[in-house]
């Protein structure tokens, strides 16, 4: 998966479509893989994704919780 397959597919579990993913819908995402602990890691992921300190991850953030979903979740990011 690229980074931008990612946030794309991220971003399908906006779904109030304010551009944002709350803790609920990063922990829905999670759970969509089969995740374990989703609301522990969505919890985890939005704080560290999280620069303004809003309690969201907006657009500008979506390539922290990338680098976030990489090293802590297992998620490999390849690059053509």
């Amino acid at each position: 998966m690229t980074t931008e397959e990612l946030k794309k597919w991220l971003k399908k579990f906006d779904v109030d479509k304010d551009g944002r993913i709350s803790k609920k819908e990063l922990r829905e995402a999670i759970r969509a893989t089969g995740g374990r602990f989703a609301r522990f890691k969505s919890r985890l992921g939005v704080r560290s994704a999280d620069a303004n300190g809003y309690g969201f991850v907006d657009e500008d953030e979506l390539d922290n919780l990338v680098e976030f979903a990489q090293k802590h979740w297992g998620v490999t990011i390849v690059n053509f």
